[in-house]
């Protein structure tokens, strides 16, 4: 029963993560603490670097899956996805080792902040300018390489710490201060989720931080839905997925922090 949940958790961490280009930590690592850490009826996690490096591996069978669709696609803008990949390396393994200082509480306190201020940031900005949405890239478009990098080391960083891919900060980045269209940030955005979270998940095994069944069924079911959230994606309008990812994060913001300063 454990594993037909897990696998069925996988497929709508996979379906979500891939539909808003965020890997699916922002759904594991809530429900990890919720229901399967240490004051759970049923525990499978005892410390806060458990619950990061086990989501972490869910994020990267996600995020490779869903960057082989966004490949088949054509969606993936290499000139950027590959330096923005190679950027979140050296913050994707600094970030394993400090999350070993987080407890519980601790975890549960800067995820909801963190939360908080990404869905805030997105609101504000799509009231003030409306996100380009269309298949390809415009005539002409160029980026900030310089932004776009220096945004990517903070992103490898932070997903190392929270075991979220990094998606969350990177797909509003590239669409606010990059100016990327929605549909081409998503898929750029989850090959550099595919090779950040890959650096991070090593770096994580060699510090014993995965559960493995949780990890490998989640995983499997993550990969399946990822496939099923790639073809979603390319009927669901730009401004649907903006409000399901900033509404998403607001909501358990709140919930995770009442959670940290209660215990």
């Amino acid at each position: 029963m454990e594993i037909l949940l897990f696998l069925l958790l996988g497929i709508g961490v996979g379906t979500f993560g891939t539909l808003v280009g965020i890997g699916g930590g922002l759904i594991c690592v809530p429900v990890f603490i919720l229901f399967l850490s240490a004051d759970a009826a049923h525990p499978f996690f005892e410390t806060a670097a458990q619950i990061t490096g086990t989501s972490l591996v869910i994020v990267m069978a996600n995020a490779l899956s869903g960057t082989l669709a966004y490949i088949r696609q054509k969606r993936v803008y290499f000139k950027a996805a590959v330096p923005f990949a190679i950027a979140t390396l050296p913050g994707a393994f600094f970030g394993s080792y400090i999350v070993d200082n987080f407890n519980m509480p601790m975890l549960n306190f800067y995820f909801g902040i963190f939360l908080l201020f990404m869905a805030s940031m997105m609101y504000l900005n799509s009231r003030r300018k409306p996100p380009v949405d269309v298949d390809g890239l415009p005539e002409g478009f160029t980026f900030s390489r310089f932004w776009g990098i220096a945004s990517s080391f903070v992103v490898g960083f932070l997903s190392s710490i929270f075991g979220i891919g990094g998606g969350v900060i990177h797909v509003p980045l590239m669409i606010y201060l990059l100016d990327f269209p929605v549909h081409m940030a998503t898929a750029t955005s989850h090959f550099v989720l595919a090779c950040s979270s890959a650096f991070g998940v090593v770096s994580h095994l060699m510090l014993d931080h995965i559960i493995w069944m949780p990890a490998i069924c989640i995983s499997i079911g993550a990969a399946i839905g990822a496939q099923m959230g790639a073809k979603i994606s390319k009927k669901t309008k730009s401004k649907v997925i903006l409000s399901l990812l900033s509404l998403a994060m607001f909501a358990l913001g709140c919930r995770l922090i009442l959670m940290g300063s209660a215990q």
